[in-house]
């Protein structure tokens, strides 16, 4: 057997293990569709469907970071307001003059600095990661009212919106970016030493730290990696609005969760795919998507996604709780 043969069988083999680990979430995604379209006939449409991908862009990105953050048995509810100050910032980089490369090279260096005081003060203490990112959150949206005084700034740069609305012939240039990112992730945590010691940190931190993992180290880069995805998230939005707005980000960090559970990622830590988020993703962005279309209030969609979470969860806690009773049997 050739090197190239055996490389396609195993890149088959994987695939075919995707396919089938996800099996359960597909069927529910394409039922989900074939309702919505039977309803809304624009919904199968070339248009709508690339609406669709540059929608969930923004979610994919903040749902990057957790899906790594939750595999390592942490969780960051700062992403939303980390957004908001994000584009806040944004918004007033371009007012002050600044280019458009500096502007984005400044707002990632702002995620990756909150994502660092996050992973610091988590890596550092025995403080629970939920209280330090719930107080960053409520800091940083604080900090994005007080800043603006609870108005918009306004972005009128061109080259600035054409991040967010952008195409790359009929592709969206968001659902380009998340394209690159989801590979990056991927090689993350299937390739590499990190994404081992992130699996092995989520199973068992105690074992980990005792097989010479830095755990310290590994908190805080996967803290600084989704502080840089709520960035991207928030450069992309803040182009497609036009404007930086403090009330943006409100709930990212549910969707972010909603579509990482639904996935199959393991709330209690090291277990998951990135396969899996991307389908969740996918659902939680035509759920949004065809409800609108059906002129159902949005005030559904949270209860909708409230649900998701819930069922996600105990589906999860039902499994471990399973898998617990057979090892001790």
């Amino acid at each position: 057997m050739t090197v190239n043969t055996l490389k396609n069988n195993v890149q088959k083999n994987g695939l075919l293990l995707s396919i089938k680990r996800n099996l359960g979430i597909l069927v529910g995604l394409a039922i989900l569709c074939t309702i919505i379209a039977i309803n809304s006939p624009v919904f199968l449409t070339t248009k709508n469907i690339m609406n669709v991908l540059r929608q969930i862009s923004a979610n994919l990105f903040v749902a990057c970071g957790m899906t790594i953050i939750l595999i390592a048995g942490g969780i960051d509810l700062s992403v939303g307001s980390t957004i908001a100050v994000i584009g806040v910032a944004a918004a007033s980089f371009l007012d002050m003059g600044m280019s458009v490369p500096l502007t984005v090279l400044a707002c990632l260096g702002v995620g990756a600095f909150i994502g660092f005081i996050n992973g610091f003060i988590i890596s550092r203490t025995k403080i629970t990661p939920f209280i330090v990112t719930l107080s960053m959150a409520n800091v940083l949206r604080g900090l994005a009212y007080v800043y603006t005084g609870a108005t918009t700034i306004r972005i009128n740069d061109r080259g600035y919106i054409n991040i967010g609305t952008g195409f790359l012939g009929p592709v969206p240039l968001p659902a380009i970016y998340i394209a690159v990112v989801l590979m990056i992730v991927y090689l993350i945590l299937n390739k590499s030493r990190l994404g081992r010691h992130i699996y092995a940190i989520g199973g068992n931190e105690k074992a980990a730290r005792f097989s010479g993992i830095d755990v310290k180290k590994v908190r805080l880069l996967i803290y600084i990696f989704s502080g840089l995805m709520a960035a991207v998230a928030s450069i992309t939005l803040s182009a497609r609005s036009y404007s930086g707005n403090p009330t943006a980000g409100e709930g990212a960090e549910m969707d972010a969760i909603a579509a990482v559970v639904l996935g199959g990622i393991s709330m209690a830590g090291g277990n998951g795919h990135i396969s899996g988020t991307i389908i969740g993703a996918l659902i939680i962005g035509v759920i949004n998507n065809g409800l609108n279309l059906m002129g159902i209030h949005s005030f559904w969609q949270m209860i909708l996604k409230g649900v998701i979470i819930l069922v996600a969860v105990y589906a999860d806690y039902m499994k471990n709780a399973r898998s617990n009773k057979a090892s001790e049997a």
